[in-house]
């Protein structure tokens, strides 16, 4: 598509001005929807989905609760698996000379 542009009025300029910022502005959306559905035919042509590819391998990993560890003194029902922050209770026995192995369950 040539278009000789010394032969355009001032109004015909204008409008393909508004034409080409407008195509300028969505090129990459047009873009991503042509590669998006590229990518959806080709999962299906394999007997897939697109959703079944790109949640297959991202699986959350939790850690499993632990069971408490320590306990605080004063106040058995205090407990402290030892994972995370220490809590209060823990670090003033600490400095009041206890040991870690004193404060076990």
């Amino acid at each position: 598509m040539e278009i000789d542009i010394n032969t355009l009025s001032l109004k015909e300029l204008k409008d393909l001005n508004v034409q080409v910022t407008k195509a300028i502005s969505t090129f990459e959306d047009r873009k991503k929807r042509e590669a998006l559905a590229e990518v959806e035919e080709t999962a299906r042509r394999l007997g897939f989905s697109l959703s079944d590819l790109t949640t297959g391998g991202t699986t959350v990993r939790k850690r499993a609760s632990a069971a408490p560890k320590y306990a605080n003194p004063a106040n058995r029902s205090e407990t402290w698996t030892g994972r995370g922050r220490k809590p209060k209770w823990m670090d003033a026995a600490l400095k009041a000379g206890k040991s870690p192995d004193d404060l076990l369950i």
